[in-house]
This record gives C-alpha cells, sequence and structure tokens, in this order.
C-alpha cells in the first residue's frame, strides 16, 4: 500500500515537474520573442529605473559665421584667375557651402583682422591679435552653448578672454584712440578690472549683512543728534546773513 502511495506520489510529482519545466520554458520562448515589447513598456522601465529624464533641446543661438556667403571660395583658391573656368561642381567644392568650420573660422579671423589692420602686411600689431582672439572667443561661445560640460575647450575660452582683457588693457593706457576703434569695430565691450576682488564665501557674506545692518541701526539712532546739528547750523548761518545785511544799513548817513 505504501509501495503504491509513494509510487502515486512519485507520478504526481514528476508530472508537476514536467508541467512546470514546459511553463517555464514557453515563459522564457515568450519573453525571447517579445524582448523588445518587453523592455519598451513603460511600466517595466520603471520598475527597472530604465526610464529616462526628457532633455529639452537647447535653443540655438545666431552664429557669428552666418554672415560667411556660401559662394565665397575658400582662402587658397580665392585669387586663382582659372578658378571662373571651372565646373560648377568644382566650384562648390572649393566654396564654402563645402568647407568645415574650422576654414571658415579662418576667414572670419581674416576679414576681422583686415578692419582693423594698419596695412595690408600688418600681421601682428595689438589690434590684429585682438581681432583673432575676439573669433576664437566666439566660436568657442557658441560650442560651450551647446556643449556645456566640456570643459577643455570652456579653459581655451577663459585663457583667451584673459589675453584679450591684458592686450585691451595695454592698448587703452598706450593708444586710447585705437582702442576705442577696435572696440567699436569688433563690437567688443570692455569692462574695467576691479580693483579688489574677494571670494565670496558664507561666511564673509554673513559678516557683511551682519556690518550693514548694524550700520543701518547706528545711523537711525543717530539721526535726531545730526538733525539737531544741521537746524543748529542753518540758525548760526541765518543769523550771520542778517548781521551782514543789517551793518551797512546802521553806518550809511542820513
Amino acid at each position: 500500500m505504501s509501495l503504491v502511495l509513494l509510487r502515486g506520489v512519485s507520478a504526481a510529482g514528476a508530472a508537476a515537474l514536467r508541467g512546470w519545466s514546459c511553463l517555464g520554458s514557453n515563459v522564457a520562448a515568450a519573453a525571447a520573442a517579445g524582448r523588445g515589447s518587453l523592455h519598451k513598456s513603460p511600466l517595466l522601465q520603471t520598475a527597472r529605473d530604465y526610464a529616462r529624464p526628457v532633455r529639452r533641446k537647447k535653443q540655438e543661438i545666431p552664429s557669428h559665421l552666418d554672415d560667411l556667403p556660401p559662394t565665397m571660395l575658400k582662402k587658397p583658391y580665392d585669387n586663382i584667375p582659372v578658378i571662373d573656368k571651372v565646373d560648377d561642381v568644382v566650384r562648390r567644392l572649393l566654396s564654402l557651402e563645402m568647407a568645415s568650420q574650422k576654414e571658415k573660422v579662418k576667414i572670419k579671423k581674416q576679414q576681422l583682422a583686415d578692419q582693423v589692420r594698419k596695412s595690408p602686411t600688418d600681421t601682428s600689431s595689438l589690434e590684429v591679435q585682438v581681432a583673432f582672439l575676439t573669433a576664437k572667443i566666439r566660436t568657442l561661445q557658441e560650442h560651450l552653448h551647446m556643449h556645456n560640460k566640456d570643459t577643455v575647450n570652456r579653459r581655451q575660452m577663459l585663457i583667451a578672454i584673459d589675453r584679450r582683457k591684458m592686450l585691451l588693457k595695454y592698448l587703452r593706457n598706450t593708444k586710447y584712440d585705437v582702442f576705442e576703434k577696435t572696440c567699436k569695430v569688433l563690437d567688443i565691450k570692455y569692462e574695467f578690472p576691479p580693483l579688489y576682488c574677494r571670494r565670496a564665501t558664507r561666511r564673509w557674506i554673513a559678516k557683511k549683512a551682519l556690518c550693514n545692518k548694524v550700520y543701518q541701526e547706528v545711523q537711525k539712532l543717530n539721526a535726531p543728534q545730526r538733525l539737531k546739528k544741521r537746524q543748529e547750523w542753518l540758525e548760526r548761518t541765518r543769523a550771520r546773513e542778517a548781521e551782514k545785511q543789517a551793518s551797512p544799513t546802521e553806518g550809511s548817513p542820513v
């Protein structure tokens, strides 16, 4: 009897195991077949922390290279006399329409330098260096607007800004008329360096706010005394003016 029961139990357990194995294989096959749909499910993404934050597209700013016409030829090919006889496809390949940003920046540097240089052979004066740095700074500013985590280019931009400030400061101290012309032509807003620069820590900000508050309270307490001294000074001034006006009339003959 016991053997029969054991055989029945073992038979039932084996059947159950076979059923569970079949069910597991079906689930695995279904998961393999619909793996893409499972991963795309928002509920499953939230449960497994697959949900990603929505990234807003940054607004594009106008570029300082927009004024360059696309039909303009690159720098090495603009003075070749045979360029007018070439095919349209070749002309497009040699124009700014197919040029990279680096080549456009080179042309922009030359355009800015032509506006401030003294002579056609001037390539190293202070105003020409300021023009080159201005084109570089504006290019890096546009790049960092779209890629604000690019620390290498940010450092290069800050170095260029400091270099331009130093050149403009020297140009302002030596040739003020050239300094004004350079800033006006290149649309540069020169800011004077601060006389004293200190890192604004929390302790320093709190101390400064406390000192300002104490000063205001002392001014309120001393306001009656200042008003009293002001009134006394006005009275003495009026009395002195009255004496001056009365003195010539008393001494004049009748």
